[in-house]
């Protein structure tokens, strides 16, 4: 652990695996994606690097809050104290806040769904990444 309790190498691998996560992810259910969030092949094919950039950034933020979380509890992270602490994070952060915006913005039920089981993926897998380390 580095300051304020963070694992940088941990944090940056954990982003990592988490963004290749999501491309695979988005990969296989990118019609299903599109569909949900009104979306063309050709508005995602013309979009920028800024949501990759963002992303990754928020990856790496994420990893920090969780290693910080895990640092807090002490240095033996169990496995199971991980998958816990993600589930209850996604559930209680990420899936209220995103089921929140997407109401607000009559977005398709579907694409609360496709993306809080991305986000989902995501935490598990950072948390499990960072408690291994």
């Amino acid at each position: 652990m580095s300051g304020f309790g963070l694992d940088l190498i941990a944090v940056v691998v954990a982003a990592v695996a988490a963004f290749a996560f999501g491309a695979v992810f988005y990969t296989a259910l990118g019609k299903h994606w599109m569909d949900a969030a009104s979306l063309t092949e050709d508005s995602v094919k013309k979009r920028s690097a800024v949501p990759f950039i963002t992303s990754f950034v928020a990856l790496l933020i994420m990893g920090c809050v969780l290693s910080w979380h895990f640092g807090r509890q002490g240095s033996d992270v169990s496995t199971t104290f991980a998958l816990h602490s993600s589930l209850i994070l996604w559930l209680g952060f990420t899936v209220t806040t995103m089921a929140t915006n997407n109401a607000f913005q009559q977005s398709k039920a579907k694409l609360t769904v496709i993306d809080s089981a991305h986000w989902l993926g995501v935490v598990v897998i950072e948390a499990l990444v960072i408690s291994a380390f």
